[in-house]
Parts: structure tokens; sequence; C-alpha cells
């Protein structure tokens, strides 16, 4: 008897020294697989969909403890979306977006590739807990996994995540629980300096919490955000715990590693600028990355060292790392891989 349980059926056959059921797994081969659940993925499902070429989306199921829909599903409103004048959540516009995808013939599949080999024509991929079996195959391959934000783990960033708390200033710095208040970034680099300076904007003041003695951020970012009167640097501080009423953000309590003392800092707005980590674990080794594990594309494509290899959104942009940069790069990946295949025809 074939049983059909999604797109793998399995054979049962019972044996006649035993009343235990022996399955086998029948793999699948697909033209072009697409491994993520955000805007990149869904927006290269979309190309190649309505181009006829049928692909197949991996979303994950909690893959890298996030829910299928990437990093936007941990986000409240988004108001930068062009074409959404209003505002929408981010599971709203993944929602969107998966429907869209589907509407054109794309195949979503709720498991997570956790396996991948790309050493020989086609690819081999494996899903969770699968991982020892015959492999699914692939001509084409699009890796769109995003990259997570590094967190601090304060006591209450749980409560107060996306209640005050946040990772993208360019993201929610606008939003109206920001607007005039005082805030504060985490960080000592450039990116912590480029969001301390885009936060005044919006903030009544904004601190910039460093641990060490000295920013190790660019000279030219550093004087900027020495020279900005809205900015006030805190050196040799640290986080220590996330406070407030339950709902929002209101207090930070802070420690002056040097000095061994702890204070309360009234914030309503605390920014995390620490750094990402791009979800490319599966493919380490395997294709190009940078220091970093940033996926290396050839400039101007989302093709990768690897031919018919494709990398789209923030697994392989560590600089913008937005809905719409994400978005774009899917569409040149699945125009590249419409392309590639086109090409093995």
């Amino acid at each position: 008897m074939l049983v059909n349980s999604g797109r793998t059926l399995f054979s049962r056959a019972s044996s006649t020294t035993s009343t235990t059921n022996t399955i086998i797994k029948r793999m699948v081969h697909n033209k072009v697989t697409i491994i993520g659940s955000g805007p990149a993925a869904h927006t290269a499902a979309i190309y190649l969909a309505r181009a006829e070429i049928k692909p197949t989306l991996y979303e994950g199921m909690m893959a890298n403890g996030i829910a299928a829909g990437g990093q936007l599903t941990t986000t409240t409103d988004i108001e930068n979306f062009p074409g959404f004048p209003q505002g929408l959540l981010g599971s709203e516009l993944m929602d969107r977006m998966k429907e869209q995808s589907v509407k054109f013939g794309t195949e979503v599949i709720t498991e997570t590739i956790s396996k991948v080999d790309l050493s020989s024509k086609p690819f081999k991929f494996w899903t969770e807990f699968n991982e020892d079996g015959p492999a699914n195959t692939t001509d084409a391959m699009i890796l769109a996994t995003g990259a997570s934000a590094r967190r601090v783990n304060l006591p209450g960033e749980e409560t107060y995540w996306q209640q005050g708390i946040s990772a993208c200033a360019v993201c929610d710095g606008a939003v109206p629980i920001f607007r005039n208040k005082p805030l504060a970034v985490i960080g000592g680099g450039d990116s912590a300096c480029e969001e301390a300076g885009f936060l005044t904007k919006y903030g009544s003041k904004v601190y910039l919490l460093v641990r060490k003695d000295h920013l190790r951020a660019s000279t030219i970012m550093q004087r900027r955000v020495q020279k900005n009167d809205k900015i006030e640097i805190l050196y040799n501080t640290v986080a220590v715990e996330a406070k407030g009423d339950g709902k929002l953000l209101n207090t930070l309590r802070i420690k002056n590693v040097k000095e061994n003392q702890e204070s309360d800092l009234q914030v309503n707005g605390l920014f995390y600028a620490i750094g990402h980590t791009p979800a490319t674990s599966i493919v380490q080794g395997q294709v190009t990355t940078d220091e970093s594990g940033y996926i290396k594309t050839i400039p101007g494509t989302a093709e990768t060292n690897v031919p018919g290899f494709f990398a789209a959104g923030d697994v392989q942009d560590s600089k913008y790392r937005q809905a719409i940069t994400s978005a774009g790069t899917g569409c040149m990946a699945g125009l590249d891989a419409e392309r590639y295949l086109s090409s093995l025809e």
C-alpha cells in the first residue's frame, strides 16, 4: 500500500517473521529547490513559477529557531516596504508573499533541509531526521535561509523583544514608541555608530553602550558619533537587565565594568548592533564564503562559485539586510536559476 505524505511516498510491507512494518522512503527529484521562507525565497519562487518551472520551496519547521516566514515574522509594523503606505505586520507581508508564490505554482513543503551535497550533479539534499537515508536530488538550488541577529540574552529580553528591543534600527527606529524618547545602542563598531546616528533622527537622546574603553569603529565613524550632541557614549558599560511595565521597555539596568557599579538608565528603546550570523552552515566548506560565513556571489548576480547553486537574501548580504533588498536578490536568483536550467536543456 502506498501512503502519500506530502511529496514523499512510503511503501509499507509487512514481514512474515515480524509484525513490525518496514518503511521504504521513495526520494524525489526537483528541477529547482529553494531553501528558505522569507522575501528572498518567495520572490525567487514567484519568478520561477511564473516561468512555469514549478519550483519546490522548503520553508522549514522552525529552522534556525525562527518560524516559516523568516525574521519578518518576529517584527511588528513594517513601514518601509514599497506598496504599503499604511504599513503592515511582518507576518502579514510574508503571508501575502507565500500566497502569491503558491498561486503561481510553487510547491511549499514544511520540512527543514539539514544536509546538502554540492560535490556532483544533480545536487543532493536530505531533510531533517532523514540524513542517513537515500538523498533527494535537484538540478539547481537557491539558498535563502537568511541571517539571525546576535542577541545579548539579557534578563527581560524575551519579554521586551519587539516591544522596545530590536536588532535593526533602520527597520524599527521610526516606530512611534521610539519617537522623541531616549534610546540605547549596544556595540562599538561601525554598525553601532551608524545605527546610533540614524536613531538621532527619531529619539530625543541616544546612549551608545561600549564594553571597552574605546570604540573599534573606523576613525570617520568615531568622529561622527563624538561630534553628535544627541549621542552620549558610555564606555566600559554593559547592559545587565531589560525592565519595563510588562508591555513596553522603559528602563535598562547597566553596569560599569571598570568601577563595578550598576545603575538604571531610562530608555524606551534598546538596539543591538553586535552583528549577525548567516544561516549557511549546511553548505560550509562547499561554497566560497567570507570570514563571517556570508556566501560570496559573483557581483551583479546571485551566482556562486558552484554552477547551479545560487544565494539570495541575507545569506549573502552583510550590509543592507532589508526585506526589499532580500526580495531584489531573490528576483536575481530566480532569473539566474531559470537561465541556468535553460542551458542544461
